[in-house]
């Protein structure tokens, strides 16, 4: 880190490494100590809640002091768009990530007791509460920041980091509150990893992606899908890989899985709708939002509507070919390469779950 080593150059394949090294972790913690992961994720509920006092205590009470007027009053167009307006759509790729993780516990469902009564409502009750903290969060950053172009041009290459810099005045305090985040983003990585090798595993089941018998084995003893949890890993290195080239592309496919999650959920909930509006049944379940789900579904469809357009829009306008935002593409060759599969393989094996659940019925 540039706060404790100012002579540090970070290089391309560090960055590599430290993916690797996150990733390895991940998949550790999803083999040989999965049985321990209620434990693992219990304590890192309650590092948390403990982190989310000890930086917001520190903010307030050694940072600079911003006035109301500014921080809920003043807007900049730091990116050059020319409009508030059109800034503030652009830059929702930051926000974005915050709703992205709500649909992780979903995966797991096969592996909850109840989970048509549980897991709704535990996906609710975290919404709630971490949109809360993360408000907080929030304004107390916008109230501490200072000055926003030292900010933005930071040498740690992370505004965050530099907000607390400014606030502590110590290299010591801010590697202190730094680490707190950096850990937080470590166990996400591990769930992350959960959730992706069981909905690789789901749709493998069901005949969904090539070499499903392969992917859908669940290995005598281990009482997980340790082939999706391999695979999982092997391609987050490849991945990682990229990034010794091209950073830029590396960027490019990490903001494609923003947009791909944005579309699952369009899908997903326009389906809800149009059965809600045509009044058609739904499968039974324990949770249902009653009259408002309409509603819910409909406000939800027009806002991912205007977020996956401005998923794909540059950071900035006029971007030379370098620094574009090329995930658009990228998108539109794996929706075409998976059209073609299903259209010549995948429709003559995939069933889907519903007829599955359908037919338990």
């Amino acid at each position: 880190m540039i706060l404790s080593n100012e002579s540090y150059v970070p290089e391309r394949w560090h960055g590599t490494m430290l993916i690797i090294a996150v990733a390895s972790a991940a998949i550790i913690f999803n083999t040989l100590l999965s049985r321990k992961l209620p434990l693992v994720e219990g304590i890192v509920l309650v590092l948390h809640i403990f982190g989310f006092f000890a930086v917001f205590i520190t903010m307030w009470v050694l940072g600079p002091q911003g006035e109301s007027k500014e921080v809920f009053g003043s807007f900049q167009d730091n990116a050059g768009w020319g409009s508030i307006g059109l800034s503030c759509l652009v830059g929702q790729l930051g926000p974005i990530l915050s709703l992205i993780g709500a649909d992780a516990a979903t995966h797991m469902s096969e592996e909850l007791r109840d989970a048509s009564k549980t897991l709704p409502r535990a996906m609710v009750w975290t919404a709630i509460s971490n949109s809360i903290l993360g408000f907080l969060i929030l304004v107390t950053f916008c109230f501490t920041i200072g000055d926003v172009e030292s900010v933005l041009g930071t040498p740690t290459g992370q505004p965050h980091i530099q907000i607390m810099y400014n606030a502590t005045q110590s290299k010591a305090g801010t590697i202190a509150l730094t680490s707190i985040t950096i850990t937080m983003a470590i166990f996400g990585c591990v769930n992350n990893v959960a959730t992706s090798s069981r909905q690789l595993f789901a749709f493998a089941r069901d005949h969904g992606v090539p070499f499903g018998s392969f992917l859908s084995k669940v290995q005598p003893g281990w009482d997980i899908p340790l082939n999706s949890v391999l695979v999982t890993f092997v391609v987050t290195v490849i991945l990682a890989m990229i990034n010794i080239g091209s950073t830029v592309a590396l960027n490019t496919i990490a903001s494609l899985g923003i947009g791909a999650i944005l579309s699952s959920y369009l899908v997903s909930i326009s389906c809800m709708f149009l059965k809600r509006f045509k009044g058609q049944p739904l499968l039974p379940s324990k949770f249902n939002l009653g009259k408002a789900g309409i509603w819910v579904n409909g406000i939800a469809v027009m806002y991912l509507s205007i977020a996956f357009v401005f998923t794909y829009f540059p950071t900035f306008p006029h971007p030379t070919p370098d620094v574009m935002n090329w995930s658009v593409l990228m998108y539109g060759a794996v929706v075409v390469g998976s059209l073609m599969y299903f259209v010549i393989k995948g429709r003559k094996m995939y069933a889907g779950p519903v007829e599955y659940i359908n037919r338990d019925y």
